[in-house]
């Protein structure tokens, strides 16, 4: 009579195969069903960024006395500075970026016969990624920078550690304006420069204002004030207080100063976010800071044009290069204020051929 062996029924087996094969599953599953782990701010890069704070902050001081005595000073050279003179305003281009800077090109173009006595550039890219080598005006404008996450407070960081930096390196940086590295120019740098020293309002003696996004009747305004967990924003921000608005901005050296400063509301928003679909750190804390202290020197609104008409899991319309024509960057200048738009997102980077075709023609004649 045959055997029939009582293992080749049993279903310790199957089951034994399947219990080593949910780890392998969970491997290749979890990315894809869980959210991605938020990237902590650790003590070590918060004193870091604290003591680039306090230099840049002690140096602004120092030199506001000198402005008073003085309006013609040269001072001493930083690692991005060499010699500087107070007479001449200067824009310091801020980009943030964790991938390549594919429209370098254009940006050089941009920044091409205009003297660097007019502005300056830095760079905070994301240690993680692959960057490339930079030419032009980029090459060797990387400051010391750390990594950066969506929707948690490291954007925050990442941008006032360039603000910081920015300060810190020229005290002739007046204005302070963020970049994406998917943004593109719409107009010359000349026609930007003239707009934002308006001499009309400097012969008056008006103060030049900010161009930051402030928004407080967003459809999600409550869910993304408590992105955080419930009530957990008091008592530093009300919800009557709490705004948000577009993540790039052209804000004023005065402003730029309450940003590094600041210390009560980072406390709040640099917790980490309970629901990451609604919190995005970087639009709710510049708008909700520069609102709280001082929302008459804010126009209230942005000069980078962004398409939320289709956008799709919080990221704007991208602009593909079959799109690119001098129509659309004629649409994308129009807005309601007063100043038409100088920047503009989302471009995929296959629109670089086509956008340099029409740099000199289109996009740098005004």
């Amino acid at each position: 009579m045959a055997v029939i062996s009582s293992t080749s029924s049993s279903p310790v087996i199957p089951t034994l195969i399947l219990l080593l094969s949910l780890p392998v599953l969970f491997f290749f599953l979890a990315p894809r069903i869980l959210p991605p782990r938020r990237i902590p701010i650790s003590l070590p890069d918060e004193l870091d960024d604290l003591s680039l704070f306090h230099k840049a902050i002690a140096m602004d001081t120092a030199n506001f006395t000198r402005r008073s005595s003085s309006t013609h000073t040269h001072l001493p050279s930083a690692k991005f500075h060499t010699s500087v003179t107070l007479r001449r305003p200067k824009i310091a281009f801020l980009f943030l970026t964790n991938s390549p800077l594919h429209f370098a090109p254009l940006w050089n173009r941009f920044f091409s016969n205009v003297t660097p006595n007019h502005y300056n550039i830095y760079i905070h890219a994301d240690p993680s990624a692959k960057i490339g080598p930079l030419t032009g005006v980029f090459a060797g404008r990387i400051i010391p920078s750390k990594r950066t996450q969506r929707s948690s407070p490291t954007l925050i960081s990442a941008a006032r550690r360039l603000i910081a930096t920015a300060m810190l390196d020229d005290p002739s940086n007046t204005y302070f304006a963020l970049i994406s590295q998917n943004c593109i120019p719409l107009h010359s740098f000349n026609y930007f420069y003239t707009s934002l020293f308006d001499l009309v309002r400097l012969s008056k003696g008006l103060e030049l204002p900010s161009y930051i996004e402030i928004l407080d009747s967003e459809p999600t305004l409550w869910d993304r004030y408590n992105a955080r967990g419930k009530n957990v924003m008091l008592p530093e921000v009300r919800f009557d207080d709490f705004r948000v608005g577009s993540q790039f901005f052209v804000v004023t050296r005065k402003h730029a100063l309450m940003v590094i400063k600041d210390r009560k509301l980072w406390r709040k928003f640099k917790l980490p976010c309970l629901d990451v679909d609604t919190c995005y750190p970087e639009e709710h804390y510049f708008p909700t800071l520069l609102s709280m202290q001082d929302p008459n020197g804010c126009t209230g609104y942005t000069l980078t044009r962004v398409n939320w008409t289709d956008s799709m899991s919080g990221h704007p319309r991208t602009y593909h290069p079959a799109e690119v024509s001098p129509d659309l960057i004629y649409e994308l200048r129009e807005s309601n204020s007063s100043y038409s738009y100088m920047f503009a997102r989302k471009f995929s980077p296959g629109c670089l051929n086509p956008l340099m075709e029409i740099a000199d023609t289109v996009i740098l004649k005004d």
